[in-house]
């Protein structure tokens, strides 16, 4: 009989323990998402006549834990956000060309191509101070992406920025 009970604990004690398959959290999809947009891209801020050409890089940092984007790359008009996990929370800081600082959270939505930022802090401004208030990434394929960028003034919707990029190959 000890000879038979001997195998099976031995046996029990070297068996693989079988790994469960945990469903990443919406905010950390969406991180995954936004670190496919490393590299650099190209396109047209807003529409029609009024457009002008724009760029954009995105990079990763902090051995992966940061992505870092910078709007107009060398402009005098040079602005970058950074985008990481806060605990359980996807956060974005956009350090703005109006020398303010606001902090955005990612609201899961039910379009995962379609990932959607709200101010929740800022810093140096005042409540009601002009600040970038939203900010919406439309993914259209691995190599195309829509930012829609939403300016506040007063505590209410203002000026609007939609930057249409294509990855540079």
């Amino acid at each position: 009989m000890k000879s038979f009970i001997l195998p099976l604990i031995l046996a029990a004690a070297v068996a693989p323990t079988p790994v469960i398959a945990v469903q990443d959290s919406p905010a950390k999809q969406a991180f995954a998402r936004m670190k496919t947009l490393v590299g650099k891209w190209e396109g047209k801020m807003g529409e029609g006549a009024d457009a002008f050409d724009s760029t954009v890089e995105y990079k990763l940092t902090g051995g992966g834990s940061a992505l870092v984007e910078t709007l107009g790359p060398g402009s005098p008009f040079e602005m970058v956000s950074v985008y990481h996990m806060d605990g359980d929370d996807l956060v974005m800081t956009h350090y703005c060309g109006a020398g303010n600082q606001p902090t955005m959270k990612f609201k899961p939505g039910k379009n995962p191509d379609v990932l959607y930022f709200e101010f929740v802090r800022g810093s140096n401004m005042k409540p009601n101070d002009m600040h970038m208030h939203q900010v919406t990434f439309t993914f259209k394929g691995k190599d195309h992406h829509i930012a829609d960028w939403q300016n506040y003034t007063n505590g209410k919707p203002d000026a609007k920025a939609t930057f249409d990029f294509k990855r540079v190959k």
